[in-house]
């Protein structure tokens, strides 16, 4: 049975440093909580410098960090070696590549500490590897708060932060910023540093502190959509729908549009490397790529095509093409549905 990230966490803040660890899901927040935890704790600092190696999943194969994990300390009990976004590693789910790294999880290095951070997606389950790790290694299942556990999941990070909230500033930070577990450590982490500790978080203090508004915007929708939030998206087509001079529904539906177009193109795409991606796709940086990349671990390629038909059908209504009796919200709402819940 694959570990909690919190049964992890709690192991780790007592001392436990296992050999091998393979992080995986769709919550990004977990897997780079254990991975910030073993970077900053199971070396003192004098000990890094030649224990700790930081590789990135793209730049490197199972083979490459195989050899650094059969390395030997210098001068320190343990070495750590850590795989980022470990999910764009090429040959991981080739067959060569799995059997390296089975061969190791049967045997691994005792002196090192060897942690993959694979985010977004899980191993394919039907194979060898994922249940090798389960067995020999430490499989850790980082998973999505399901909506309706937000708010407890909210209220227990503050407490953790020496944050006290009442009900309505915990439902705010809920549907301004949704399912976005690093967002929301982020801005409370901007609270930490203009008040004291215990101070107590109100909407006025959020609005005031954290900048909330009670306006959306089209990328806030897209955003929502992607990560399947049908209240979120809910919310803020009704926002749309009353403030149709703020945001109007054609140019929503073009960006919608391009969106998972996008989100295809990664599909037809798969193997290609993060640079060719911003090219193909026509982005500006590496660094947008992630929210497609996120939308496209959610959505198949037959889901984000039907996506695609569904939103050229509701722009055609928006523009009075076959729309029948449907008004604004109800092309926005049934646009959610056929989203949300394909």
């Amino acid at each position: 049975m694959a570990h909690t990230p919190q049964t992890i966490l709690d192991e780790l803040k007592k001392g436990v440093f296992r050999p091998l660890y393979f992080l995986q899901g769709e919550e990004p927040f977990f897997i780079d909580e254990i991975v910030n935890y073993i970077e900053e704790n199971a070396l003192q600092p004098s000990e890094r410098s030649f224990n700790q190696l930081l590789m990135y999943g793209k730049d490197n194969t199972i083979g490459n960090v195989m050899i650094q994990a059969r390395r030997f300390p210098m001068m320190a009990q343990h070495q750590v070696v850590i795989v980022r976004e470990a999910q764009d590693m090429a040959d991981l789910n080739r067959g060569d590549g799995q059997e390296l790294l089975i061969k190791y999880a049967q045997n691994p290095v005792p002196s090192t500490i060897l942690v993959f951070a694979h985010k977004y997606k899980k191993l394919d389950g039907r194979k060898e590897l994922p249940k090798i790790l389960d067995k020999k290694a430490t499989l850790v299942n980082s998973e999505k708060i399901p909506d309706y556990k937000l708010n407890e999941w909210i209220s227990g990070y503050l407490k953790s932060q020496k944050f006290n909230a009442n009900a309505g500033a915990i439902q705010l930070l809920a549907d301004h910023i949704g399912n976005d577990l690093s967002r929301i450590a982020n801005e409370l982490e901007k609270l930490k540093i203009s008040l004291p500790e215990g101070s107590e978080l109100t909407k006025e203090v959020i609005h005031e502190k954290i900048g909330i508004s009670k306006e959306f915007n089209a990328f806030e929708f897209q955003n929502a959509l992607a990560a399947r939030n049908l209240a979120k998206s809910i919310q803020i087509a009704q926002y749309f729908v009353a403030n149709p001079k703020a945001s109007n529904i054609i140019p929503n539906m073009a960006l919608l549009f391009g969106f998972f177009v996008k989100v295809l193109l990664l599909h037809s795409n798969s193997h290609a490397n993060d640079d060719e991606l911003v090219r193909i796709l026509g982005l500006r940086s590496t660094f947008v790529l992630k929210d497609y990349k996120i939308a496209k671990s959610r959505f198949n390629k037959q889901q984000t095509l039907h996506i695609i038909h569904q939103i050229r059908l509701s722009d055609g209504y928006a523009k009075g093409i076959d729309s029948g009796d449907r008004d604004t919200e109800a092309i926005y709402k049934d646009l959610i549905l056929q989203i949300v819940r394909c």
